[in-house]
């Protein structure tokens, strides 16, 4: 190359480099108006935006192909680049960042290329998320059959993996999802001798512990993952406890149930139905919920109008979910032949429950990297921060939805609750081991 043309070349890169510093300037001034934000660009200039108040935040780019990376689509891309070490966090960590972006965003309008994307995606949500038997076992198999060490590592004991329930602040992280347990329990009314069905079981805390209300009764918890379920059935080991009902844990998808059950209950489940299969789930619980049911559905919600799962997110830690507008479930339920008797939409507890494992999981570095690597690490502190900065900054909420077939149910004021829990922080949760019962009539 002679030196004329290498003069040229250099020209070019140092051209599309100031190109590519100038639209990132451009983007980030019009989003970030509070808080201190230090950008240093992969050119080596230094971009400043903010009113220089709060935690300062620094943050870098190795290349201009990374810049060019996340201005286009962020939503996918800046993950990527933080994963592969070409978006670096220099100052503050990575959740300050991303919880100054959505913060600050709420306030500017997406660029063009970006609302364009967006509105693809949205439009197009509905085709992404059939999911099938055989597909719906390969997504949950994709998060829940990881190594077991990795959760032991940041959930509470009894690895409750779903929003807690903050009943009061300065709860501590094991504290606040026994305190969910309780409060959906309280919401299902559950009486001595009733079945239960829990759909999307985990690794059966719940289940125990609704065993624990329904003595003399049945709670069968049913799940597609492998290794919940065998975590789950070897906490069955042991002596039956007369004062509890009997538990059964099975691998099944719930498409796949037949009988009957008193109360329904699911956790954290229904993000991975997929919008196209929302009446079909519907209509399988109305088929498996007896006339004077009560079921409860808690799951991830959008408190705002439909949109579309975040594209990062759904590549690498939950393919096939979608997060549903209260819009999109409540026209279901009705073509179902149910009522809903009552909805509450939990605000910022998934936020709170997000912060604690976070840094329990940072806390815990080292450890998951000897499990997997770095590359994972960083992908696992990218999917809790951006979690919990949209539960704080963006329209992401819990819906409980209590459902039965009649609205003279379940009690007309809302009282009872308070009293089912209270009832149930009077005795101590054993969750003691139970003997597994077999029963062909009710899974199939």
């Amino acid at each position: 190359m002679s030196r004329l043309q290498a003069e040229d070349q250099n020209k070019g890169v140092s051209i599309a480099s100031g190109l590519a510093d100038w639209s990132l300037r451009r983007a980030l001034s019009h989003i970030v108006t509070r808080g201190s934000l230090t950008v240093t660009t992969a050119g080596g200039r230094v971009l400043t935006f903010g009113d220089a108040t709060g935690q300062p935040v620094h943050v870098r780019f190795t290349d201009t192909s990374a810049q060019w990376a996340f201005l286009v689509d962020a939503d996918l891309r800046l993950g990527e680049l933080y994963m592969d070490g070409r978006f670096l966090v220099e100052q503050g960590s990575l959740y300050d960042f991303v919880a100054m972006m959505l913060r600050e965003a709420q306030n500017s309008t997406h660029p063009l290329i970006a609302r364009v994307i967006d509105h693809i995606r949205t439009r197009l949500r509905i085709f992404r998320h059939r999911n099938l038997p055989g597909r719906s076992r390969a997504n949950v198999a994709h998060h829940y059959d990881l190594d077991g060490r990795l959760y032991e590592l940041f959930l509470d004991a009894d690895r409750q993996y779903s929003c807690a329930y903050f009943a009061h602040p300065g709860q501590s992280l094991e504290e606040a999802q026994l305190a969910k347990k309780r409060h959906l329990a309280a919401k299902l009314s559950i009486e001595p001798d009733n079945s239960i069905l829990d759909i999307g079981c985990g690794w059966g805390g719940l289940a125990l512990h609704l065993a624990e209300q329904a003595p003399g009764g049945y709670v069968l918890g049913v799940t597609l993952s492998e290794e919940q379920h065998d975590y789950a059935s070897k906490r069955l080991q042991g002596a039956l406890e007369a004062s509890r009902a009997e538990v059964q844990f099975a691998l099944r998808d719930y498409r796949s149930l037949t009988g009957h059950f008193d109360r329904i209950v699911s956790v954290g489940m229904f993000e991975h139905v997929g919008l196209s299969s929302y009446r079909t789930f519907f209509r399988k619980c109305a088929e498996l919920l007896e006339d004077d049911g009560v079921m409860v559905l808690h799951t991830i919600g959008c408190s705002a109008t439909p949109g579309f799962t975040t594209p990062w997110l759904d590549k690498y830690i939950f393919p096939g979910g979608y997060i549903p507008a209260l819009s999109e479930i409540v026209p279901e339920v009705e073509a179902a032949g149910l009522t809903i008797t009552d909805v509450e939409v939990l605000r910022l507890h998934y936020a709170w429950t997000l912060a604690n494992w976070r840094e329990r999981f940072m806390a815990r570095w080292g450890e998951v990297a000897e499990l997997y690597d770095e590359r994972f690490c960083r992908m696992w502190e990218y999917y809790l921060s951006t979690a919990e900065a949209a539960f704080r900054y963006e329209d992401l909420v819990v819906f409980q939805i209590q459902i039965s077939k009649r609205n003279d149910i379940v009690p007309v004021t809302r009282d009872y609750i308070a009293r089912n829990e209270a009832q149930q922080a009077s005795k101590p949760d054993i969750e003691r081991s139970v003997e597994r019962k077999a029963d062909d009539v009710l899974i199939g």
